[in-house]
């Protein structure tokens, strides 16, 4: 969420153009390596980042208090010892609090939970009549971002391209009416382009029993509305891990004795990786704790760079050829 909401890059988030961001927060370190409570939380849901966050400040406000009372010499003591910890506390609480201050300020600004409830139904969901209306209804909320209203489009189009009552160049056409970029619309039908490339990932199955079989299994543990999706790499992990055969990506196939899990798993996405198939890897690492998954990619994806790439990826590109490999390969 902050890196598509904010960026992040080399570790470091910018809040130079966010109100009221003073000068010593106007560029943060989100790095788990330099902040504990990073690395703990990275992977919470919003909802749950909002109480912590508070359970931090309480605990700071605690540690305040007791560096208020300096009525002794070991009290004098004691502060010195603990004053680079509670500082370097003071400088954690401050930085998150502005960060997730900045994420929620955002979110309402933008109507951004309407809206990230609508992608996952999109992508997890079926009913093409109910996400039509809400499609449109949603991207002609002058709230929205000219960026969500888009990517609202392409999941749209990329979920019921074949659908015989789909409307996508309606769709299309209120996004011009919407104002967006000039380049907006021609992304609609490049994505779809670039998905007839490589085909099979996304919302398509071979027949409707292994859809059904995938539905209910991708609803089993989901936390809320805004958890639905899985990524094709969670899938593709754990037929790793439990020996079944990988039809989702090609992978370097070793034989392993029947039974036997593997130690170490390193999956390196060429064309660039999300946070959300980092989550993947992490949950992985503590649901088969004797199997290591590390993951890695040549970037980190948002939306913004994504496209940008898409538009790279499919200059000069025969798209009369289909079936071809595409860019973003494991």
């Amino acid at each position: 969420m902050v890196h598509e909401l904010l960026a992040i890059k080399n570790n470091r988030v910018s809040l130079v153009n966010c109100p009221g961001v003073s000068k010593e927060q106007q560029e943060v370190i989100m790095s788990p390596v330099y902040d504990e409570f990073y690395c703990n939380k990275m992977y919470a849901n919003f909802g749950q980042i909002g109480q912590d966050i508070k359970n931090l400040m309480d605990d700071f406000q605690e540690k305040a208090k007791s560096h208020q009372k300096v009525e002794s010499i070991g009290d004098m003591k004691a502060f010195v010892e603990n004053y680079p910890q509670f500082k370097k506390l003071s400088g954690t609480v401050s930085k998150h609090v502005t960060v997730v201050g900045e994420l929620s300020r955002l979110v309402a600004q933008h109507n951004l939970l309407e809206v990230s409830e609508l992608e996952q139904d999109l992508a997890a969901q079926d009913g093409h009549s109910s996400a039509l209306n809400r499609v449109r209804r949603l991207i002609t909320n002058d709230k929205l971002r000219h960026i969500d209203a888009l990517r609202l489009v392409l999941l749209y189009a990329l979920r019921y391209e074949r659908h015989p009552s789909n409307d996508v160049s309606g769709l299309v056409e209120t996004l011009r009416h919407q104002g967006v970029p000039d380049h907006y619309p021609g992304l609609v039908s490049l994505m779809l382009e670039y998905a007839s490339l490589t085909r099979g990932h996304a919302f398509q199955t071979k027949d409707v029993v292994k859809m059904t079989e995938r539905f209910f299994r991708g609803l089993k543990g989901v936390e809320n509305v805004f958890t639905q999706h899985s990524p094709v790499l969670k899938e593709s992990l754990e037929n790793i891990i439990k020996g079944r055969p990988e039809e989702n990506y090609a992978y370097l196939k070793t034989e392993y004795p029947f039974g036997v899990r593997p130690q170490d798993i390193i999956v390196f996405i060429i064309g660039g990786v999300t946070y959300e198939e980092s989550l993947v890897a992490y949950q992985m690492n503590k649901t088969y704790p004797g199997t290591r998954v590390v993951i890695g990619g040549t970037t980190v994806h948002n939306t913004e760079n994504f496209l940008a790439d898409l538009q790279t990826a499919m200059r000069g590109v025969n798209r009369s050829k289909r079936g071809r490999s595409g860019a973003r390969n494991i």
